[in-house]
């Protein structure tokens, strides 16, 4: 009889690959608890839920939480819409050059954070525009395009152009076709590609740090908490909330995707 359980030694190795991604992130949960405010000692001397008080009661917190969820909801709403007209470009129209566009559009998220900073700071400099909010949300859609464009081309190219030419010859017209019929064949890619934006736009430092001036998003303030020697566990319950904040949508959007080739058409 034909066994399809998997061996001992493939279950050790993969339990130990888990333990290797998911052990610094299990210190940091545990590290928010200790009362050990200055230095990382293992183990934590005892337990407290002090810091969680302390971490509620700084304004600096508050402001830096704030201006992360405005930048990461106004680049994926930007790439939402940027990302989906792309897509659809790309995938239902016949051009010169389909496939070079294409290159571009996914080419920010491949290069490196660093290179794609230091292009968008001389850009402003060069064009003399002053560090905002908005020069941190250019810097971030510039890679949530990406993600909501992958995304929406591959759920695009699923969908079968017959629904679409029939819904024309039945007198619809573009809006009615798309609201009809594309927009519920692509919404979970469409939400999934968001999420998948919204979670990466959270944590983003390198980008940041190169278009952000002196503002603080999440991340950057908790950079800057590493190097004080005092309540160094206010910054372990912050990045219990970036984990939180960035793993849901993750694990959402996986859900969404997973059972994506039943789009209508598909395969005809």
């Amino acid at each position: 009889m034909r066994s399809d359980a998997a061996p001992l030694s493939l279950k050790v190795a993969a339990g130990a690959g888990l333990l290797f991604l998911l052990g610094p992130l299990l210190l940091i949960f545990v590290y928010a608890f200790t009362t050990e405010e200055r230095s990382f000692v293992w183990p934590p001397p005892d337990l407290t839920l002090r810091w969680f008080a302390v971490t509620w009661d700084r304004p600096d917190v508050w402001a830096a939480l704030g201006l992360s969820l405005k930048v990461a909801a106004v680049a994926t709403l930007a790439a939402l819409v940027l990302g989906t007209l792309a897509a659809a470009a790309v995938s239902r129209a016949r051009f010169f050059g389909r496939e070079a566009v294409s290159l571009l559009v996914i080419l920010p998220i491949a290069l490196p954070g660093i290179v794609t900073g230091i292009a968008l700071r001389s850009a402003f400099g060069m064009l003399e525009i002053p560090f905002s909010f908005w020069t941190i949300v250019l810097g971030h859609a510039t890679f949530c395009i990406v993600v909501v464009y992958n995304n929406a081309v591959a759920r695009f190219r699923r969908l079968a152009g017959s629904l679409v030419e029939a819904s024309m010859d039945l007198g619809a017209d573009g809006f009615q076709t798309f609201r009809h019929i594309v927009l519920p064949n692509i919404a979970s890619a469409l939400l999934a590609g968001g999420m998948l934006a919204f979670a990466l736009s959270f944590d983003e430092v390198i980008v940041t740090t190169f278009t952000a001036g002196q503002q603080q998003t999440l991340p950057l303030w908790m950079l800057e908490e590493l190097i004080r020697p005092r309540q160094r566990p206010v910054t372990n319950v912050v990045a219990m909330v970036v984990v939180l904040v960035t793993f849901l949508p993750i694990l959402l959007a996986f859900f969404l995707t997973r059972d994506g080739d039943q789009t209508a058409g598909a395969g005809k």
